[in-house]
């Protein structure tokens, strides 16, 4: 059997009359076939999961690994035949882990079975021998940070160009190669973020592109992209579509326009590069010719750099380190498990994409002309889809605990990074449910849970509200019982939800004349007094609207519009935006000040004008409307 990646030339038996068969050529008969097999599996389909395998929390410290096959970097199949539930400390590896971030992985395992009597032996001691090998698998355990990262194999297919490497932000061009002439082409500016500084980007930029055409049919493409914020290690990417025209000459550049550039880093300007060029082949190949051919391209010394190993990523997870255990906190497989392309599931993966490919953008790209010129992409229109976390949270009752009281959980990490994320708590209880043949059976309400308290006792009736923390990347769960009750602790499922922002194929156009304004753009209060702001629609039918504070300290505002002013004075600003068309933003300010000093307890009214407001002057002069 292949122990590894490395090819090696093929042997197979060869028969003849009266030639001896011992153990060894049966054995290599065997090696043969499966050799040759995992060869084929490993070039025609590469490494991943091929389906199932999905891994799913049961609870704080047990998880299920569905059903599945999945092929590992030496071709051989690993079939899970049965959903299997582990403990998390039953998991071979659990006892080696040494951090909180770890990766649940499964790789191919055999095991001789099957008992026999050995009539020739030679070995007098050794009287049975294993008759059979199952092919097996075996789930473990590994801190994350202990697998070696994927070597993506390099080929020829991109041409790239460095804009500007500064301290924090690397910006590249990339686009093919080689393109089609008269084919649409999709030219993408790579941003990656490269220290922990609190910096934003923002870079303006003219390319000369001779040999294509913009979407507005010229022969430059403007590049913009304003206060761009990553952390560590992020990238970002905007797209812009353009056409090759149908022009004889064998190859073209594009050139950065002289005195078009301008780069800032928060407001420092930096310096990016001002003679850029970068060489782009024409050729009379279609797309397909051109991606066929460099696919082809790659040895097979160079296929083996980026094969995955002995082992398959299943997904990974942050654990909750106690004394006596350790508790799952997230489980994450989106970004992790990587897929195999099975030729079974081409019809109905080209009947999905038709969800995704615009009509005339997918004749262009086959040779069905060249009238569409495309846009620019913005980086919140990539075909992205919700990231959703789950998980179980305790919240223990104080003693004589009775109607009315509230009850907080602690801080709960919902693993989806900073930002605007939806968090909503479910009830969980045990109850008996002979129908489906256990004694207990889990339940989760959704909504209200007086409404099932009739049928079912035990049913808690509690108001539920959860408060997201969206600078830290955690939440808050409070309880209020409207009821007395005895227990000790109640059980809340909890769902959060990361959607995309932006909207698919979304262009500039889609955004003239749109705009949102708050009902009082500037208001009066006390501190701690709260305040409603209402929202204005401007040619555009009414959308989902996100509240944010421009600075940390300046009170909380929920996720609806009321704002909550902090406890010293001060003028503070509230971006408003919507959370599908981020670029549509507005700003309202309150201007806060001691109770008794301009208004009544617990008063809020709007400014006057900003001519008369006091000190209402932001960094940089000026108020935003």
């Amino acid at each position: 059997m292949m122990k590894n990646t490395q090819i090696t030339t093929f042997e197979r038996n060869r028969y003849y009359a009266g030639k001896a068969l011992t153990t060894a050529d049966f054995q290599a008969e065997q090696a043969y076939f499966n050799n040759k097999r995992h060869f084929l599996n490993s070039m025609m389909y590469g490494a991943g999961v091929v389906c199932g395998l999905g891994v799913v929390s049961l609870d704080d410290l047990s998880i299920l690994v569905e059903s599945g096959v999945a092929i590992d970097g030496m071709g051989r199949e690993i079939v899970v035949d049965n959903s299997v539930v582990k403990k998390l400390s039953a998991i071979d590896g659990y006892d080696g882990l040494k951090t909180a971030e770890v990766s649940l992985c499964i790789r191919y395992h055999e095991e001789a079975v099957h008992t026999v009597y050995a009539v020739s032996q030679n070995d007098p001691d050794r009287e049975y021998e294993y008759n059979r090998i199952r092919e097996g698998f075996q789930i473990f355990l590994t801190d994350t940070s202990a697998i070696p990262p994927l070597m993506d194999t390099e080929t020829e297919f991109l041409a790239r160009g460095v804009l500007l490497n500064s301290d924090d932000y690397r910006v590249e061009l990339r686009m093919p190669a080689t393109v089609s002439r008269g084919r649409l082409v999709c030219m993408t500016l790579h941003i990656t973020k490269l220290t922990e500084n609190d910096t934003s980007l923002t870079y303006h930029g003219v390319l000369q592109i001779p040999a294509f055409l913009a979407p507005d049919g010229s022969q430059e493409m403007e590049l913009s992209v304003s206060d761009v914020r990553l952390g560590a290690g992020e990238s970002l990417d905007y797209s812009y579509w353009m056409t090759t025209q149908e022009i004889e000459a064998e190859e073209t550049n594009i050139l950065l326009k002289s005195g078009s550039v301008g780069a800032f880093l928060n407001d420092r300007i930096v310096t990016s590069a001002k003679n850029f060029s970068m060489k782009i082949k024409l050729s009379d190949e279609t797309p397909r010719e051109i991606i066929g051919r460099e696919l082809g391209r790659p040895s097979l010394e160079m296929r083996g750099i980026g094969v995955q190993g002995e082992f398959i990523e299943l997904a990974r997870m942050t654990l909750l380190r106690t004394d006596s255990a350790s508790i799952i906190n997230t489980i994450r497989e989106t970004g992790v498990k990587r897929y195999v392309t099975a030729p079974s599931q081409d019809r109905i993966r080209e009947e999905y994409l038709q969800y995704f490919i615009r009509e005339n953008a997918s004749l262009a790209a086959d040779g069905g002309g060249s009238g569409f010129t495309g846009q620019a992409m913005r980086p919140g229109n990539q075909f992205e889809t919700p990231l959703i976390e789950t998980g179980i949270v305790e919240i223990p009752l104080k003693d004589h605990t009775r109607k009315g009281d509230i009850c907080y959980s602690g801080e709960i990490m919902h693993g989806l990074g900073k930002g605007n994320v939806y968090v909503s708590v479910a009830y969980e209880y045990i109850r008996e449910d002979a129908s489906l043949g256990e004694i207990s059976a889990r339940n989760t309400i959704y909504g209200n849970p007086a409404l099932f308290a009739k049928e079912q006792d035990g049913v808690i009736d509690a108001e539920t509200a959860v408060r997201v923390l969206n600078d830290k990347g955690s939440f808050v769960v409070a309880v209020k019982l409207l009821q007395n009750v005895e227990f000790l602790v109640l059980t809340y499922r909890w769902v959060a939800i990361k959607f995309p922002t932006g909207s698919v194929m979304t262009t500039e156009d889609d955004f003239e004349g749109k705009s949102i304004a708050a009902q009082t753009p500037t208001v009066v209060m006390g501190t701690k007094d709260s305040y409603y702001f209402g929202i204005r629609y401007n040619n555009m039918e009414p959308c989902s609207v996100t509240y944010e504070l421009v600075e940390t300290g300046s009170g909380e505002i929920t996720s609806d519009g009321v704002y909550t002013a902090p406890a010293r004075e001060g003028v503070y600003e509230i971006r408003i935006y919507c959370t599908d068309m981020p670029m549509i933003c507005t700003y309202a300010y309150a201007i806060v000040k001691k109770k008794g000093l301009e208004q009544g307890e617990g008063d809020a009214r709007p400014a006057g004008p900003v001519s008369d407001l006091a000190n209402p002057q932001l960094p940089g002069g000026g108020i935003r409307i």
